[in-house]
């Protein structure tokens, strides 16, 4: 085992529709958040933001502007960069619940400072409505 910690490499987007962000609820962490998940081996980080994104919300969405991207130490101490890209529904297959994420909510983007549990996601939320405000 190699002395130096793997590491994580994940993406996620941001889904904007009618003046509302997509945000999800994640049991294991009892938390709100925005969905996004680690790179399968072999896969890009654009295709890993639209596996994740469709996996997690039941949304099949398109990649619009990319947001910031965000460095961080994880749970288990190994370094991680998350990219982050602002998102349209394409299609809406409905979520399945499962262990990883249990309830989906479109909420007005006003409301998603107050629900959101970390400040990364508020700020992308942010970005992301600066990003799509010249493609609307």
């Amino acid at each position: 085992m190699s002395a130096f910690p793997r590491h994580v490499q994940a993406a996620g987007g941001v889904i904007l529709r009618d003046g509302q962000v997509c945000i999800i609820h994640r049991p294991d962490y009892e938390d709100w958040s925005l969905p996004k998940g680690k790179l399968d081996a072999g896969e890009s980080y654009e295709q890993a933001a639209v596996r994740e994104v469709h996996e997690e919300t039941g949304l099949r969405c398109t990649l619009g502007a990319e947001l910031s991207s965000q460095q961080y130490t994880d749970r288990k101490g190994r370094p991680k960069t998350v990219r982050w890209w602002a998102m349209e529904v394409v299609e809406d297959e409905g979520l399945t619940p499962s262990r990883e994420v249990d309830e989906r909510r479109w909420v007005p983007v006003q409301q998603a400072d107050a629900l959101l549990d970390y400040e990364h996601d508020r700020e992308l939320v942010r970005e992301a409505l600066q990003a799509t405000r010249g493609t609307a």
